[in-house]
């Protein structure tokens, strides 16, 4: 968290109060099994039990609850979060309202491609875009990604399809110089959960197939994702310029769109109006 001014200070700790309290509140002794004894004044979890279900002394739980300047730890929030039921922005929230740093979400293993994102590929045509998950795995592509940089139905991750596709490679003007920033880029997104054996299959999958790939990974650079330049040479419509810019998707953390755009000054989007047809369609990857 970065520093605060007293009154910031003292703001957060009010609202972390009325959260938890909020939080308490809505959470019956029943709900959680256990057994209701003598009247209740209000309702909802008292201090106590909130502090039994969590497995903190009842005094640290007042403590964090009246806002007081206490120590917290990510492993006893997280025991507070499952006691009162929170959901992970819940979670998250309570972290900030504590002055922690939130965990990453969890990642997404699945589920299906919206609607919504559906048609945001198809209303960027003829621009290229695709939809990709953390280990670069290939969800959705639309057909000027597919006619443009040289994918077909046998890609099925961005990494692998740079460094083994000899279609995608004929087409870039600058594999060479972009291979680099391209790893680089993957080990920054590896280092975010280095355990995942998500990007342990990819990593290995592609080293015994590459050797310029394993080469440039034993270098462990590290480069952050951002807005880069990408050209290729197209058969008909000549060389094309985009500024490509990664977007988050916001209810699938783990999920990243990619939008490239005709580069001001180099005549691109002229090219591609010229090479627009009405076959163009979306195609889904295999998550």
């Amino acid at each position: 968290m970065t520093s605060e001014t007293p009154a910031t200070k003292q703001q957060r700790r009010e609202q972390l109060r009325a959260f938890l309290r909020s939080r308490r509140a809505r959470i019956t002794p029943g709900d959680v099994g256990m057994a209701v004894a003598g009247r209740r004044r209000t309702p909802g979890l008292r201090r106590e039990e909130v502090a039994v279900l969590a497995g903190v002394g009842v005094s640290w739980y007042t403590w964090l609850e009246q806002g007081r300047d206490i120590n917290v730890s990510g492993e006893v929030l997280d025991a507070i979060g499952g006691a009162l039921r929170l959901s992970e922005p819940e979670r998250a929230h309570l972290y900030l309202l504590a002055g922690l740093n939130p965990p990453r979400p969890s990642a997404d293993r699945g589920g299906a491609v919206t609607p919504e994102l559906r048609r945001l590929l198809e209303a960027w045509m003829p621009r290229p875009a695709m939809l990709r998950d953390r280990y670069w795995n290939l969800l959705l592509v639309n057909d000027a990604a597919r006619e443009l940089f040289g994918y077909d139905d046998a890609d099925r991750n961005c990494l692998l399809t740079f460094f083994t596709s000899p279609r995608y490679r004929a087409m870039q003007l600058e594999w060479e110089s972009a291979a680099p920033a391209v790893v680089a880029a993957y080990r920054a997104c590896v280092a975010h959960d280095p355990g995942d054996p998500g990007f342990a299959k990819v990593v290995d999958e592609l080293s015994a197939l590459s050797e310029e790939f394993a080469e440039l990974w034993s270098r462990h650079d590290v480069s952050a994702q951002a807005q880069t330049v990408k050209a290729v040479r197209h058969p008909e419509a000549g060389e094309l310029v985009f500024d490509t810019t990664p977007l988050a998707v916001v209810d699938h953390p783990d999920w990243y769109l990619e939008l490239f755009n005709p580069r001001p000054g180099t005549g691109t989007a002229e090219r591609l109006d010229r090479l627009a047809a009405p076959k163009l369609r979306v195609v889904v990857g295999d998550p």
